[in-house]
C-alpha cells in the first residue's frame, strides 16, 4: 500500500510538474500574444526622455513589490533612452545619440551605466526579469538622421557582416528615406526603404538586437496615424513572428486614426494608439470618448493581433507624480485632474478594455493614486468584461432639478452646437475621403476643392490652390521627375508656404493657420496627388484628405455612458458628466438588453448597487437615476432578471 501511495505521488508530482513546464512554454511562445490588455508602468509621463537606469530600475523594483500583483507586468523606457542628457540635447536635437558600428541606437552609457561593453539593455532586462516583470522599450520609425550622416554600413546578422547585394556594400545613406522624415522629429529619425533587401536587412537587425537584449515589449513609434506607414509596421510584424523571443509589439502615436485605418494594422500588432498623447488634463479625457466609441462599434477590442490579440489603446494614465509634456527633466509636480477626473478617467479606461500603462513616478506613489490603478471592479472590468460598448440610452445633458414631478431631464440630442469644418487625414478606403476635384482657374492656376459626397458636404466651397511651377532648376528639375503628377497646395494663390501633412495642427475651413504650412520643399508630406476616384492622397503617409465636421462642443461637454457584461452576467453601467454643473443621468432598465443578445428586459427588474458611493439602490424597475457631480462618473453593478 505504501508503495501504491508513493508511487501515486511521485506520479501526480511529474505530471504536476510538466503540465506547468507545458503552460509556461505555451505562454513563452508567444501564441497568445496580449490575450487581455496589457497592464503596466511606463516612464514617459514621469521622466519625458531622461530617465537614468537607476531611476528606472527604482520604477520597476515598486512596481513588482506594489502592482505585480494586481496584474501590471510591463516596465517600459520611453523614446530617446539613447540620447546623451547634456546641454543642447532635447526632443529633436541632431548629433546626441549613441549608435553602434551598424547605425543601431544603444543606450546612453552616461544614464544606463550596465550598457557599456557593447551589452544593450541586457542586464537592465535581466534584473527586470528577476523581478518578475517584463521589460518594454520605445523606438522610432526607421533609421536615425544620425546614422544616414555618417553612412554606416547595414548588418547582415545571417552572415554577422556587412550586408552585401549585386556586388556591393550596402550603406545607411542607400535605404534612408530623407523626403519621409518622422513629422514630430524631422531631426531624428526617417524611413527606410523596405522594398531595398538592405532596408530590409537593417529592420531585421533592430528587432534580433532587442531580443538578444531580452526586450519583451516594443513601442514603435512615428509609423501609425498621421505617421503611417503600413510597409515597416508589415515587414516588422513578419519579423517579430521569426524572432525566437516572444515580444510584444505597440503602435504609438495614433492622430488622426480611424476603425478603417486600424483594420489594416490590427492583426499585425497586439496594441495600437487610436489617440494623441494624453495628459493631466480635462480636455484630453474628454477628447477620448468619440473615438472610444467608434472602435468598439467597428468590433475592435480584442481582435485578432499579432501571435493573439489585438487592442485600441488610449494611452497612458498620467496619474500621480508627473513631468509636463515635452519637458527635458524628470518629475516635479501632481497630475492635474482632481480626484473625480481621475475616477473617470479609469473608469472609461476599464469599459474601453484599453491597455493601463501608469505613467507617475512609483516612488513617489500616493495611495489614492494607488487604489484608483488596482481597484478591483475596474481590473475585473478591464479584462474580463464583454460586449463593451457606448449606452445611448441616456437622458440628461442639461443641469437638472427634482420636483414633485420627478426629473424634468432632456435629451441629449436636444443640445446644439455650431460647427466647425477641418481638413483631416484618414484612410484612403473611407468613403468620406472621396470628393475632390480639379478646378482651373485660368490657363496657369488650378484649385483642388472639395466637393464632398452625398453624405458629407461643408456649408462652404472649400480650395486650396496647386503649385505654380517651380524654377527650372537642375535640382527642381530632378524632383520634378521623381514626383510626376504630384503637386504641393497653398492656402491661396500667393501664399508661399505649402501645406504639410503634420499632426501637430488641423487646418479649419475658417482659419488657415501656419501651424498646418511649411516653407515649400520637396518632402513626402508636402507632396499631394489626385486620384481618379476623387481622393486627394499624401505622399509622406499614403493616408487621403477629407473635409470633417466637428461641433464646437464635441468632447468638452454633455453626458455619456458605456455598458459592459460581467463574467458572472452581471451589467456595468457608467454614466460620465462632461459639463461643468451637475446633472441628474436616468437609464431605462428596458435599454439594458443591448448588451444582452437575444434577451428581452421589458418587464424585467434589476438590483444595483454604485461603486464609488457604495450606495445600495435595492429593486430597480423602471429607471435608474444618479446625481453626477461635475466631471465625475458613477459606475452600477446591475444584476437583472
Amino acid at each position: 500500500m505504501k508503495v501504491f501511495v508513493r508511487s501515486f505521488l511521485c506520479f501526480f508530482f511529474i505530471f504536476f510538474f510538466l503540465q506547468r513546464v507545458i503552460c509556461e512554454t505555451q505562454a513563452e511562445s508567444g501564441s497568445e500574444h496580449a490575450s487581455l490588455p496589457p497592464r503596466g508602468w511606463n516612464s514617459f509621463d514621469s521622466f519625458c526622455w531622461t530617465i537614468s537606469e537607476e531611476e528606472f530600475l527604482q520604477n520597476a523594483e515598486l512596481v513588482a513589490q506594489r502592482l505585480h500583483a494586481h496584474g501590471y507586468e510591463y516596465v517600459v523606457v520611453d523614446y530617446l533612452w539613447y540620447r546623451r542628457k547634456v546641454k543642447g540635447a532635447y526632443t529633436d536635437s541632431l548629433g546626441f545619440d549613441v549608435i553602434d558600428e551598424w547605425g543601431r541606437m544603444i543606450p546612453d552609457p552616461g544614464r544606463w551605466p550596465s550598457s557599456r561593453g557593447g551589452k544593450g539593455f541586457t542586464e537592465v532586462a535581466r534584473k527586470v526579469h528577476s523581478m518578475g516583470l517584463k521589460f518594454g522599450i520605445h523606438v522610432m520609425r526607421g533609421i536615425s538622421t544620425q546614422a544616414v550622416n555618417a553612412n554606416t554600413p547595414i548588418l547582415d546578422i545571417t552572415k554577422g557582416s556587412a550586408y552585401e547585394e549585386s556586388g556591393r556594400q550596402w550603406h545607411a545613406k542607400d535605404i534612408g528615406l530623407t523626403d519621409r522624415l518622422c513629422t514630430w522629429m524631422p531631426h531624428g529619425f526617417m524611413s527606410v526603404n523596405t522594398k531595398l533587401g538592405a532596408g530590409r536587412a537593417f529592420l531585421r537587425s533592430l528587432y534580433q538586437q532587442y531580443a538578444d537584449w531580452g526586450v519583451d515589449f516594443v513601442k514603435n513609434d512615428c509609423v501609425f496615424g498621421d505617421d503611417l506607414n503600413i510597409d515597416e509596421i508589415s515587414f516588422v510584424s513578419e519579423v517579430l513572428k521569426e524572432i525566437n523571443r516572444p515580444i510584444l509589439y505597440s503602435l504609438s502615436p495614433g492622430t488622426s486614426v480611424t476603425p478603417t485605418m486600424a483594420k489594416d494594422v490590427s492583426g499585425l500588432v497586439n496594441m495600437y494608439r487610436i489617440t494623441g498623447d494624453d495628459w493631466d488634463s480635462w480636455g484630453d479625457v474628454t477628447a477620448h470618448f468619440d473615438v472610444a466609441r467608434d472602435f468598439s462599434a467597428s468590433n475592435m477590442i480584442g481582435a485578432k493581433g499579432l501571435l493573439g490579440k489585438s487592442w485600441p489603446d488610449l494611452d497612458m494614465l498620467p496619474f500621480g507624480w508627473l513631468t509636463d509634456p515635452g519637458s527635458n527633466e524628470g518629475p516635479h509636480r501632481y497630475c492635474n485632474l482632481n480626484v473625480d477626473e481621475q475616477r473617470s478617467q479609469m473608469t472609461l479606461w476599464s469599459m474601453v478594455k484599453s491597455p493601463l500603462m501608469f505613467g507617475g513616478d512609483m516612488r513617489k506613489l500616493d495611495e489614492i493614486t494607488f487604489n484608483l490603478i488596482t481597484n478591483p471592479i475596474l481590473l475585473e472590468i478591464n479584462s474580463f468584461s464583454s460586449n463593451n460598448m457606448e449606452f445611448p440610452h441616456i437622458t440628461g445633458g442639461k443641469p437638472v432639478h427634482l420636483s414633485k414631478q420627478g426629473v424634468q431631464s432632456n435629451s441629449v440630442a436636444d443640445v446644439k452646437a455650431s460647427e466647425t469644418h477641418f481638413l483631416g487625414l484618414s484612410s484612403c478606403k473611407d468613403s468620406k475621403s472621396k470628393g475632390w476635384s480639379i478646378k482651373a482657374i485660368d490657363d496657369d492656376l488650378e484649385q483642388v476643392c472639395w466637393e464632398g459626397n452625398s453624405r458629407s458636404k461643408p456649408h462652404a466651397p472649400f480650395c486650396l490652390y496647386k503649385r505654380r511651377p517651380l524654377s527650372a532648376s537642375d535640382e527642381d528639375t530632378m524632383h520634378t521627375l521623381q514626383n510626376q503628377g504630384k503637386f504641393h497646395l497653398h492656402a491661396t494663390d500667393t501664399m508661399e508656404f505649402c501645406l504639410h501633412a503634420s499632426p501637430k495642427q488641423k487646418l479649419t475651413s475658417k482659419e488657415f493657420k501656419r501651424g498646418s504650412f511649411s516653407p515649400c520643399r520637396w518632402e513626402a508630406n508636402q507632396m499631394w496627388e489626385l486620384n481618379h476616384n476623387g481622393t486627394l492622397v499624401n505622399s509622406y503617409s499614403g493616408l487621403c484628405a477629407s473635409l470633417n465636421t466637428i461641433k464646437a462642443n464635441a468632447g468638452s461637454g454633455g453626458i455619456r455612458s458605456w455598458i459592459a457584461t460581467g463574467r458572472k452576467g452581471e451589467i456595468y453601467l457608467a454614466f460620465f458628466n462632461l459639463n461643468s454643473e451637475k446633472n441628474v443621468i436616468t437609464a431605462k432598465v428596458s435599454d439594458l438588453a443591448t448588451v444582452l443578445p437575444g434577451k428581452i428586459l421589458n418587464d424585467a427588474s434589476c438590483t444595483g448597487t454604485e461603486v464609488w458611493s457604495g450606495k445600495n439602490y435595492g429593486l430597480i424597475k423602471e429607471s435608474v437615476s444618479i446625481a453626477v457631480e461635475v466631471h465625475e462618473c458613477a459606475l452600477l453593478i446591475l444584476n437583472c432578471n
